[in-house]
């Protein structure tokens, strides 16, 4: 049985979601509440599964899986069709550098102990943070939206025409980017994508607003 350590407003929680919905596997939830009383990932119990106290964690069995893009690939190599990267050496690499561009470059500038820290020990007030935030991400899409608009293997998704690995790192920075107010006009062809995913059920039931803990 596999058991999803997630939180409904975190963008990798939201990717291993995605990808398991793409996947059609059937999973427990469990969720970890990164804000109420001082976080529920501080835990001592939670720490014993993630010693990051970070999520998602996901366990298939007594094994305890960590860090979003290494849980897909295992998903992938575990539940191979539908696939989350392509056949070929050049398109893995392709879409491998895609998501990791999200994941490693942008993503970790708004994670949340990126944030508390900026606010707590460096007493950087909220507009300060919120235009910080959104330099980075302006600048990580803007490589991005060059990345895919220029590719002939951009089709209705980052690479083809079936949704992969970068198009579940994709849906939840650009989610990201609209809590914190980012103007996302310039990026026509991530918005295109975006729209091809949200279209389908396995985005749709991954989304934040679906999760049982985000009421």
């Amino acid at each position: 049985m596999l058991t999803l350590y997630t939180y409904f407003r975190s963008s990798a929680s939201y990717r291993v979601r995605i990808a398991l919905n793409l996947k059609g596997l059937t999973y427990e939830s469990v969720p970890v509440h990164l804000l109420k009383e001082g976080g529920a990932q501080h835990s001592p119990a939670y720490q014993q599964l993630n010693p990051a106290r970070l999520v998602p964690t996901l366990t298939d069995g007594a094994q305890p899986l960590t860090q979003s893009l290494a849980i897909m690939e295992y998903l992938d190599e575990t539940h191979p069709e539908p696939a989350l990267l392509p056949r070929d050496a050049l398109g893995r690499a392709r879409v491998r550098a895609l998501a990791q561009s999200i994941a490693c470059e942008i993503h970790p500038l708004n994670n949340l102990r990126v944030l508390q820290y900026l606010e707590n020990e460096l007493q950087v007030d909220a507009v300060v943070r919120a235009n910080w935030y959104r330099h980075w991400v302006t600048l990580g899409f803007k490589a991005l939206e060059t990345l895919l608009a220029d590719s002939a293997d951009c089709g209705g998704f980052c690479h083809g025409d079936t949704p992969g690995l970068a198009d579940c790192c994709l849906i939840p920075q650009l989610a990201n980017a609209r809590r914190f107010d980012t103007p996302l006009d310039a990026f026509p062809t991530l918005l295109r994508i975006e729209a091809s995913c949200l279209a389908l059920d396995a985005f749709a039931r991954a989304a934040p607003g679906a999760q049982p803990d985000a009421a």
